[in-house]
């Protein structure tokens, strides 16, 4: 792809008086890739001593600020802000706000796109290779999905013994670009697990719609087993975020002497306070708990429904804004 690498899937043209934002840690592959190749192909750079949501939206409107690579985090933290301060600055200039690195809720992105306009673009993809794009215009037609195939990708879904599976069955998602094989350094055990013949996985499952459209439902090492019942999380956080007074949710397993497994939903209320930085479990019990009850009574089958649902203040999280659901889990009280 040239010099201009990922930027050139989204359009993005040598100068053109493109201005590019880092607001991400320069250390992660995909801001490095994507600001790098902004500064190969002429466009300024504006680069953040520290992300702030206010302090982004000052940048957009001072410098132009045409693209950026984004995580879903700094959305949930741009949307949260006052409507007066987000109506203080002119994103006008937006082109393409590309984002990734972590499942983005329909309802968080929607709500960004009705904010800045279709100017939200998202890909999906790992550092070994391959993946996938959506613009905002197909992604309003197949909310949450994260798109077709590269050109120089292929994606297939197949299940535990290496077979294709149906047209909208759940499977492991399994990638292939035209640029070779790779191997894990001095792990050929991993390399071969990760393998089914030219195709590789990074352990995502999901499913591929009639027209092609890649959609996520979590990795396998997140997949409940309750009972012999599978439970993927990202179904079961999709409801709960349905919800007015949820800002955001993540399900985990815990362990079950009867059932192997049971899912536990950990759920941030959109009145808990902004910026905390350890998780706090709240121990009364809460109008929103029963709420949240209700609706998954409505919306899921028995065995989908967290057998508990607990509220915190925050979601524990890494820099790049992916839940560390192991953090989860050891947060949980018995």
């Amino acid at each position: 792809m040239g010099l201009g690498g990922m930027l050139f899937l989204f359009g993005l043209q040598p100068k053109d008086d493109n201005v590019h934002i880092v607001g991400s840690p320069l250390y992660h592959t995909a801001v490095l890739v994507f600001s790098g190749g902004a500064l190969h192909i002429g466009h300024t750079l504006v680069v953040m001593d520290k992300w702030t949501p206010e302090g982004m939206l000052e940048r957009i409107e001072r410098y132009r600020v045409t693209n950026s690579h984004m995580v879903p985090t700094q959305f949930h933290r741009l949307l949260a802000l006052p409507d007066e301060v987000k109506g203080r600055y002119d994103v006008s200039s937006l082109r393409h706000m590309v984002h990734a690195a972590a499942p983005c809720p329909p309802e968080i992105k929607r709500r960004m796109i009705e904010w800045w306009g279709p100017v939200i673009d998202e890909y999906y993809a790992a550092s070994e290779g391959g993946g996938t794009i959506v613009f905002p215009d197909e992604w309003l037609k197949k909310p949450g999905t994260v798109g077709k195939p590269w050109p120089i990708s292929e994606i297939v879904i197949l299940d535990d013994e290496g077979n294709p599976v149906r047209e909208g069955e759940i499977g492991t998602v399994y990638m292939y670009m035209q640029t070779g094989n790779f191997e894990y350094f001095k792990d050929k055990e991993k390399t071969d697990k990760s393998r089914r013949g030219k195709y590789f996985t990074v352990g995502d499952v999901g499913y591929l719609d009639g027209d092609g459209f890649a959609h996520l439902m979590g990795r396998i090492d997140g997949v409940i087993n309750r009972g012999g019942e599978k439970v993927y999380p990202r179904h079961v956080e999709e409801v709960l975020r349905r919800h007015p007074g949820v800002a955001d949710a993540a399900v985990v397993g815990e362990p079950d002497p009867m059932l192997g497994e049971r899912p536990v939903a950990f759920v941030v209320a959109r009145s808990a306070p902004e910026g905390t930085l350890r998780p706090r479990i709240q121990a009364e019990p809460t109008d929103l708990q029963a709420e949240l009850r209700a609706l998954c009574e409505r919306e899921l089958t028995r065995h989908q429904r967290p057998d508990r649902i607990l509220i915190t203040d925050s979601l524990p999280s890494t820099p790049t804004g992916k839940v560390r659901r192991d953090a989860l889990r050891a947060l949980a009280p018995p």
